[in-house]
């Protein structure tokens, strides 16, 4: 689109701002509010990404944000009836359960544990544990050259906080349901603080789901805080109607001989851009980043990582793999820095994709960008189709040409899948996805997680 027509949809959107500045700032603490004026001033300067930003050459951001959407700056009133449709039906899942509707928390503001952890709505926690939000908030985020998330910080009011003290180890699983419900086309901007203090251990379950057929654009950020020793595994599935933009931008900090395991499971959504950037910075530190999308459809599904080793001794793998159909679009580009005194690095990086169709389309740019000389990298990319001599062999064996297919596609998802260490998510998601390749969930409303 020409730079005319992004300007007005920036100057819009800052005209926006300043219309509802007194809601925006009402209810959070000074820590959010004070980096708003820089936020803006940035986003204005970075504007929306367009295909000419080298980051988003295969996505039109940009195209996405001149539809018109509606913004709320309050949360809207959602029945008792309609809440007990937000279910992530996940059997024997022992879990804590944080819920967002339309960007706002909903439910009980804040959850104490008896040791010590809190988890709920991120505009309480700022105001009741102001001291933790000086500390951490927007301390990692990218204001500075990612338009996306300067705009989020400028318009951030809500979304999910998770404090594990020092020395926590929280058995249960925190849970947190993202649901998106009206009967308009609207703009999320959901902002998520998670802190894991030093010799902490949790796990956290995320479930993106629309609830209704209207058009939902998010955009939403995350900042990760990992302290010495804590360890962490974060699983997101995303399962959003074909109409709806998902942007996710995480940001993650590691201190030393720290542990963070990240899984994006993508089952359904019209265009999903997930952005991962995650800073080692302390020695000895271990990142595992994996992702598994099903594209299908007009369906575009767009991921970058970014993994900074910027001290010696840490250890980072990628693992990302995606299936596609009819007209999908799957785009990968993953960088790992290695900076000049990080020696002893490890970094694994690998994207796979299967093409099902001629139309489908793969754009992959794994890329290693290394200043330091004792280090163990690799990286690659792949593309191909169903192994015809596997399924020759199983047709011999009495399994049909089509069976015989979509055995290779489960077994080729199932190698991301194993690695989620939540056992109950695991088999859940292990099972949809096989649903979802034989073509049985068809439409994110008609899935088993029972969200319609």
């Amino acid at each position: 689109m020409s730079k005319p027509i992004e300007n007005n949809v920036v100057k819009s959107l800052v005209d926006l701002y300043i219309a509802n500045m007194e809601m925006l700032t009402d209810g959070v603490s000074l820590a959010v509010n004070n980096v708003r004026a820089d936020a803006i001033e940035s986003f204005l300067l970075n504007g929306i990404p367009n295909k000419k930003n080298e980051k988003y050459k295969y996505t039109d951001i940009q195209l996405v944000f001149e539809k018109e959407y509606e913004k709320y700056f309050a949360s809207q009133n959602i029945s008792v009836e309609q809440s007990d449709l937000f279910k992530c039906d996940v059997p024997n899942l022992n879990a804590h359960l944080a819920m967002l509707v339309n960007g706002f928390y909903f439910g009980e503001k804040l959850t104490v544990l008896d040791n010590g952890v809190v988890f709920g709505s991120f505009a309480a926690a700022s105001t009741q544990y102001p001291e933790l939000f000086e500390k951490y908030y927007n301390k990692v985020a990218d204001n500075a050259t990612e338009g996306l998330t300067a705009l989020n910080t400028a318009f951030a009011q809500d979304g999910v906080f998770l404090y594990i003290p020092k020395g926590v180890v929280l058995d249960q699983t925190i849970q947190i349901l993202n649901g998106f419900v009206s009967n308009e086309d609207i703009l999320t901007q959901p902002r998520n603080l998670f802190i894991f203090e030093e010799n902490s251990e949790a796990k956290v379950a995320i479930c993106d789901h629309t609830l209704s057929t209207n058009s939902f654009l998010t955009n939403s950020v995350t900042e990760v805080f990992v302290e010495r020793n804590a360890s962490v595994e974060v699983v997101k599935m995303q399962n959003a109607n074909n109409g709806s933009t998902l942007i996710s931008n995480v940001y993650v900090h590691q201190d030393k001989q720290s542990r963070y395991t990240s899984h994006a499971v993508t089952l359904h959504g019209g265009l999903v851009r997930n952005n991962v950037t995650a800073n080692l910075n302390g020695e000895e530190c271990e990142n595992k980043l994996s992702g598994l999308y099903l594209v299908d459809k007009d369906q575009q599904v767009d991921s970058r990582t970014v993994v900074n080793h910027n001290v010696p001794r840490c250890f980072s793998n990628q693992l990302f793999k995606g299936v596609l159909d009819d007209n999908g679009v799957a785009a990968f580009n993953g960088m790992v820095y290695v900076a000049r005194d990080a020696q002893k690095t490890e970094a694994y990086q690998s994207n796979r994709t299967l093409q099902l169709t001629d139309d489908a389309k793969v754009y992959t740019k794994p890329q290693l960008e290394i200043y330091a000389d004792d280090v163990k990298c690799s990286h690659g990319a792949t593309v191909g189709q169903p192994d015809t001599d596997q399924v020759f062999y199983m047709r011999a064996r009495g399994i049909g040409e089509r069976e015989a297919t979509l055995l290779q596609m489960f077994g080729f998802a199932h190698e991301v899948i194993q690695h989620i260490g939540i056992e109950p998510l695991r088999d859940r998601i292990d099972e949809l996805v096989n649903k979802r390749l034989r073509g049985e969930l068809s439409r994110c409303n008609v899935c088993e997680m029972h969200c319609m």
